[in-house]
């Protein structure tokens, strides 16, 4: 089979990310019609159909799905090569393809991106919000940033940049249904909204006086995988949940929820940092990283 061309390689991918053949081409300086046409040239050469086509709409084929992701990888290596090049203290420039969690996304990374934007006039950055724990190798990204979230992947490097702390907290229409918790051994008889991803359960832990942690024993009879869904469950009445403070202050404030067991602080909530082992970091990613590890724990 002949070798696709890159140049066709990059007009598919630009035609995917923009949805449209007009704006594809338009973000690689071609007319809708070249980028049509380097498509084409591209499924010929592969022996499949990459894209379906109607009047309205553009989707991708499973085989263009495969494709899409296996491009994502070959542009990360060729930026990982012109890194190698510029070496570790090159200007960082490119995509950086970031996922970080909805809320603390929104609340915490977006003012940290901004400044990253505004030092690196000439990097640009992909972002997706979602509290799902991906698999950040195979889906492209080149940086994940997770809460309380570590990884037995040998080919991921965890890290963690920042802490905050974690309050148990709850609506007060609830606590004056229930009654109020005294103990950690107390909230076994409560509803406790649990944190769950893929079959990661958060756990609540809390400080033992010999040392060690108390894990509490709580039952859970609804487990969500956001942690703004989380917050809202327990403004909403539903249980007790453990919130990072940044999440969960504003509503405290405006007497929406209340802090439980005050005189217990659990466990700190670590962020945590997962990219791809490699031998070199990429300037791209290793400033962002310093950046954010700088303005998070300042």
């Amino acid at each position: 089979m002949q070798r696709a061309n890159l140049s066709d390689i990059q007009v598919f991918m630009a035609v995917v990310d923009a949805g449209s053949f007009v704006a594809g081409g338009k973000a690689m300086g071609l007319s809708r019609s070249a980028a049509g046409k380097a498509v084409l040239r591209l499924e010929e050469r592969l022996g499949t159909r990459l894209l379906n086509r109607t009047t309205r709409t553009l989707s991708l084929t499973d085989e263009g799905r495969t494709f899409y992701r296996h491009g994502l990888q070959i542009f990360a290596t060729i930026d990982e090569a012109e890194a190698s090049v510029a070496g570790t203290t090159g200007t960082p420039r490119g995509v950086l393809r970031l996922t970080v969690p909805d809320a603390f996304g929104r609340l915490v990374m977006l003012p940290l991106i901004g400044k990253y934007l505004e030092a690196w006039p000439e990097m640009q950055v992909e972002v997706s919000f979602t509290d799902r724990i991906e698999d950040i190798v195979d889906e492209g990204f080149d940086l994940a940033i997770r809460i309380g979230v570590t990884t037995s992947d040998s080919r991921l490097v965890s890290r963690v940049v920042a802490r905050f702390k974690a309050l148990l907290c709850a609506a007060p229409a609830y606590l004056a249904e229930r009654g109020e918790p005294e103990t950690v051994d107390d909230l076994a008889t409560y509803d406790c909204l649990i944190f769950t991803s893929r079959n990661q359960r958060q756990a609540w832990r809390f400080p033992a006086e010999d040392g060690g942690w108390i894990r509490a024993q709580g039952r859970s009879r609804l487990r969500l995988d956001s942690g703004e869904a989380l917050r809202d469950a327990a403004v909403a009445g539903l249980g007790i949940a453990l919130l990072p403070d940044f999440l969960a202050a504003p509503d405290l404030a405006a007497g929406r929820l209340r802090q439980v067991l005050p005189d217990r602080q659990a466990a700190d909530v670590n962020i945590v940092a997962l990219y791809p082992d490699k031998r070199l970091l990429e300037p791209r990613v290793r400033r962002f990283i310093d950046l954010m590890t700088d303005e998070l724990r300042s």
